[in-house]
């Protein structure tokens, strides 16, 4: 793309909400996406306060805007206010490098997150999954989205980490929380205090990254003290060397990248299986569907080789995404001027890519706000724009650990929902985003045994 043609472009066209209106939804930053768009179209612009204060804004929430936005692969799009609070805070990491830092730590990783290594270091979701199920009373209520977190915090102290996090979940829930909304209320506060102050709030920040950096320390000292520790995410960090130089990572990036991924593979992974069960728990004939397929593997403990065994299980997933991504909304500034959907948006801008304004846009899909696991079926999946679905982002910086996740969710609730039915007790699902979109508040679900037929995938509810 030329300068002269990005020149020759129009301005996207001013967003006409009134000022509060605009406020209040970007207060909502998920859903508030939908009210700029219905607004003001798929690309608009606004400002909300002097440059030098807040720097004009543009939302983007069309397949190809997105597609302009994160797609770029200079540094033409670079990363955003939120990010640099990040880096601050908890360090160099893949989600928070500016471009010509992230490009040699991407290349340094990528290896490690292949379909093929995964594989090697998400077997213990499924014994996770069956520990905690079990551990559910017949007929009781139980919350879902604390029972999720559970669930994901033991699968990856037991899976990547080689370390037993049942007993050391004041490490890594609270801090994690803590420090996250930190960052989430610095990045978006037109005013903020300098970092010099010494705040209550940058106090507790302070102190909830120290705690998630010595356990990160004590993981990565633990796996060269015992070369027989189990922990294969950390030893594939350990060995990680930039493709262009040969270089290793440094232990102190190593220790970054394991914060920031008890980030990923803790809060993101729990809020999507609870808002699967959740949505199962409301259509218990798109659950027993889920159930019959994962009886025909007959009663084992699933594997990550069952993955393509497990299709509409995996449907599930990926319409229970699109409704709840755990990034709905991300932020980009742009460095010089580039088209976003046939517009310019000059440099210096912040545009917000709404992801999940998309991804229930009434003019990309039918019936935007049911939950329909078919449309994500191959031959419903067939042309549909790749812009139009990104639950892990687009582009070169799109979640490097998609695979992972997606095999972890899968095994997750195959094994769950083979071994209960769940009622759900909410009408609905309240959600917040503090930093990555969570349930705001439990998540109710009653319990009941399920007995399934392997041979024929028959199942039975019994009652209590």
């Amino acid at each position: 793309m030329t300068d002269g043609h990005v020149a020759s472009l129009p301005l996207a066209p001013k967003n006409p909400l009134p000022y509060r209106e605009r406020a209040r939804a970007l207060r909502q930053y998920h859903t508030g996406m939908d009210t700029l768009r219905d607004a003001g179209g798929p690309v608009s612009r606004f400002t909300m306060a002097p440059s030098w204060l807040m720097p004009p804004i543009v939302v983007a929430a069309s397949p190809r805007a997105l597609r302009d936005v994160l797609g770029c692969r200079d540094d033409a799009v670079d990363k955003a206010p939120i990010h640099q609070e990040m880096r601050r805070l908890l360090g160099d990491n893949l989600f928070d490098l500016p471009h010509d830092e992230w490009l040699p730590r991407r290349r340094a990783l990528q290896p490690v997150f292949t379909k093929q290594h995964v594989r090697e270091f998400a077997g213990d979701m499924a014994e996770a999954a069956e520990m905690v199920a079990a551990g559910w009373a017949e007929g009781a209520d139980v919350d879902l989205d604390a029972e999720c977190r559970r669930l994901t915090l033991r699968a990856l102290g037991r899976s990547v980490l080689g370390l037993d996090l049942d007993a050391r979940a004041d490490c890594v829930a609270e801090p994690l929380k803590t420090a996250l909304g930190y960052i989430a209320s610095r990045a978006t506060r037109p005013v903020r205090a300098p970092r010099w102050l010494s705040t209550p709030a940058r106090r507790r920040a302070l102190a909830a990254r120290d705690t998630m950096r010595d356990l990160a320390r004590e993981v990565l000292q633990g796996c060269r003290d015992d070369p027989a520790r189990n922990a294969p995410l950390v030893r594939a960090l350990m060995a990680a060397t930039d493709p262009a130089t040969g270089r290793p990572m440094p232990d102190e990036d190593i220790c970054d990248e394991l914060t920031v991924f008890m980030v990923a593979g803790h809060d993101t992974t729990a809020t999507t299986l609870t808002y699967t069960l959740w949505q199962l728990g409301r259509h218990p004939q798109l659950q027993d569907r889920v159930a019959a397929e994962v009886a025909r593997l007959g009663d084992r403990e699933l594997a990550p080789a069952d993955l393509t065994d497990l299709g509409y299980t995996r449907q599930v997933l990926h319409e229970a995404l699109r409704l709840c991504p755990p990034g709905p909304t991300g932020t980009r500034m742009t460095r010089r001027d580039i088209e976003v959907d046939g517009y310019r948006v000059p440099a210096g801008t912040l545009v917000l890519f709404a992801i999940m304004a998309v991804q229930r846009d009434p003019a990309l899909w039918e019936r935007p706000l049911e939950f329909d696991p078919d449309r994500f079926s191959p031959e419903n999946s067939k042309g549909r724009d790749r812009w139009q679905y990104l639950p892990f982002g687009g582009g070169p910086r799109s979640c490097i650990g998609d695979h992972f996740a997606m095999l972890e969710a899968t095994l997750a609730l195959a094994t769950i929902i083979r071994r209960v039915h769940l009622d759900a007790v909410d009408a609905e699902f309240p959600l917040a985003l503090p930093f990555t979109m969570v349930a705001d508040g439990p998540i109710r679900a009653r319990v009941r045994a399920r007995r399934v037929t392997p041979d024929n995938g028959r199942h039975e509810v019994l009652a209590w």
